[in-house]
């Protein structure tokens, strides 16, 4: 089936601000409230909020089969599971309804009034049920970065890692949209020097820059999903703060890896870009030695080149950007994270989430995480107040943004972004 939503020419009749993030060739799908106090799926144009549920309910998804409340609901999770052919029939009718050209709507003031929203004036969601969340480690710089501080510089990777797409599974309960704040977690930590933990909140709270990919139903149990399929089961993605505190981590990680260090915040940007509209931005990524095994070998473009930038804002002053990466950096592509996922007959749902792990370039000023970037809290990272930070200080504002762009069109993300709150007060 064409993929004509991703006609460069196009231009919409809904006005498109200069360097958006979602000019009509975007089309991303999110979960939010209207001035109505209605729940619906949409999309965005622009600065415009588009409420897809009562275009279903006004016929414009005519001569698509979709369930008569598809977008009345407020998860993706069924539109997901419908596959790849029902997400290109639908993004292809929006990108023809808000074609520049088609007066089909655009004429029809009553319905626009109806259907369009200011983004101001919606309060976005998450955008699936979250049943299940993977955090991978795929970059191999950050991977490096971290075994060279904590273990043997010389032998910085452990044996596995350039064999398997390492990763843990971890906690959907606390992933929560942009804009909604997270507080420091408590926890046991082991002060340097002595032998008896401790407990009380993170010193050491830190964000970690990641994308992550949402899938949908993608095999039975004991089913695995081939390398060279991978991608026909990735719905679309997401930016991705996995929240941090690596002291608490640095004390409970061994010997069975993240638990508390990871589980009490992770933040997603609430739009989810398709695998459609990402396409043309498709690249090389790093050569892999030694050569995967048979069921992780991959050919082709599998990378995508999407700028990441991570910027700091102190409660009281303008941000700071701290981290410019790329996630072509990633050394373990999405579709051999999933096809090594589910190589032991791992079932994989509609709405599961995929973390890519920190993604960290070859530079110092690519790190993904203040870890690296201030090498342990060695050297402190200067503010535009003045200021400094080793780690990330309460009422810190965490802000990531990512897009892609060529010649013709920029394709982004949007923010994702959350201000870190002092510890809750404890009574014991």
């Amino acid at each position: 089936m064409p993929n004509i939503a991703n006609n460069s020419n196009r231009k919409s009749w809904i006005p498109v601000p200069e360097n958006s993030d979602f000019p009509i060739q975007n089309i991303p799908f999110g979960v939010f409230i209207t001035r109505e106090d209605v729940i619906t799926i949409g999309t965005r144009i622009g600065n415009t909020a588009i409420d897809m549920g009562a275009l279903q309910q006004l016929g414009y998804f005519e001569g698509i089969e979709l369930t008569d409340d598809m977008f009345m609901q407020d998860t993706l999770n069924d539109f997901i599971s419908d596959g790849q052919k029902t997400w290109r029939l639908v993004r292809n009718r929006l990108a023809e309804l808000f074609d520049e050209n088609n007066s089909k709507l655009r004429d029809n003031k009553e319905h626009c009034e109806i259907i369009l929203f200011d983004i101001s004036e919606i309060e976005m969601l998450l955008p699936v049920q979250i049943g299940d969340y993977t955090d991978f480690y795929s970059s191999k710089e950050h991977a490096t970065n971290v075994g060279k501080m904590f273990r043997d510089p010389e032998n910085a990777l452990l044996p596995n890692w350039l064999h398997i797409p390492v990763g843990y599974h971890g906690r959907s309960s606390t992933i929560v949209p942009s804009g909604i704040p997270v507080h420091r977690p408590y926890g046991q930590t082991l002060p340097n020097g002595e032998t008896t933990p401790i407990f009380g909140p993170s010193k050491l709270v830190d964000f970690e820059l990641e994308m992550a990919f949402i899938t949908t139903d993608a095999n039975l149990m004991g089913e695995p999903i081939p390398v060279e399929e991978a991608e026909d089961h990735i719905f679309g993605m997401v930016l991705f703060n996995d929240w941090s505190a690596r002291d608490i981590q640095k004390w409970e990680y061994v010997p069975l890896g993240p638990f508390l260090a990871k589980n009490f915040a992770s933040t997603i940007s609430p739009w989810i870009v398709t695998m459609d509209a990402l396409k043309p931005f498709r690249t090389k990524g790093p050569e892999q030695n030694p050569e995967p095994m048979p069921y992780l070998k991959q050919k082709g473009e599998k990378a995508i080149d999407i700028n990441l930038e991570v910027a700091i804002k102190p409660e009281s002053s303008d941000e700071t950007v701290v981290s410019r990466s790329n996630f072509k950096y990633m050394y373990w592509s999405m579709a051999q994270q999933l096809a090594h996922h589910t190589i032991n007959g791992c079932r994989v749902n509609s709405g599961d989430m995929m973390g890519s792990g920190t993604i960290s370039g070859p530079t110092e000023d690519s790190f993904g995480s203040m870890l690296e970037l201030t090498w342990g809290g060695q050297k402190p990272l200067p503010m535009n107040d003045g200021s400094e930070r080793k780690f990330i200080q309460d009422n810190d504002t965490v802000i990531m943004r990512g897009y892609c762009q060529n010649d013709k069109v920029r394709i982004g993300f949007g923010e994702c972004e959350s201000k870190l709150l002092p510890a809750i007060e404890l009574k014991f």
